[in-house]
């Protein structure tokens, strides 16, 4: 996909999430002429100053190529709405992510899922019930998704990787950098 520097490089960009993206592919046909639209022309289709502002800076100092080549020596997958592998179901939410990274697989059966995901500060009770909902819905073939944090997200992870089943970890601070470093 030659125009996926531009995905990751709009991803980069505060201020123009799901919503606004969607409304500059619909008024640009394309992401790369989306990417290379004149400020003016960007501002008169509903772009603030600030995330116009945003957009060239990352245009003027993020080389998208080296952005790419970086992602694909890491091993990491770059998809987007228009990608066949993305998650369907994902898709259909109000406003999906334009761009998933993806470290791994996603496989068919992921499409059954459930997030299971809480407080930091678990509590014996909230842990237990946590590590058997998680554990049986793993052993019945569901995938469990979480975040990275400590507490009920750990403990979900844990018990479907105990139980033989898929997890699906989502990072809140990109893919290259795990925190905490005890759930690596």
């Amino acid at each position: 996909m030659s125009d996926l520097r531009y995905w990751i490089g709009f991803n980069e960009v505060r201020g123009i999430g799901p919503l606004r993206l969607r409304a500059l592919l619909d008024t640009y046909g394309s992401i790369e002429r989306a990417w290379h639209a004149p400020p003016e022309q960007l501002r008169s289709v509903g772009v603030d100053s600030r995330s116009v502002k945003n957009l060239l800076n990352v245009r003027s100092k993020v080389s998208l190529d080296e952005r790419l080549k970086r992602l694909q020596e890491m091993g990491i997958q770059v998809l987007t709405w228009e990608s066949p592998g993305y998650p369907q179901l994902l898709l259909e939410t109000h406003a999906p992510p334009p761009v998933l990274y993806v470290k791994g697989e996603l496989k068919e059966q992921d499409a059954w899922a459930v997030a299971v995901v809480g407080t930091r500060r678990a509590s014996t009770y909230g842990r237990e019930v946590t590590r058997r909902l998680a554990g049986d819905l793993a052993r019945n073939g569901i995938t469990v998704v979480s975040g990275m944090a400590r507490g009920i997200d750990g403990v979900a992870h844990r018990a479907a990787l105990e139980a033989g089943g898929r997890t699906i970890a989502v990072f809140g601070c990109g893919i290259d950098h795990i925190y905490p470093s005890e759930h690596r």
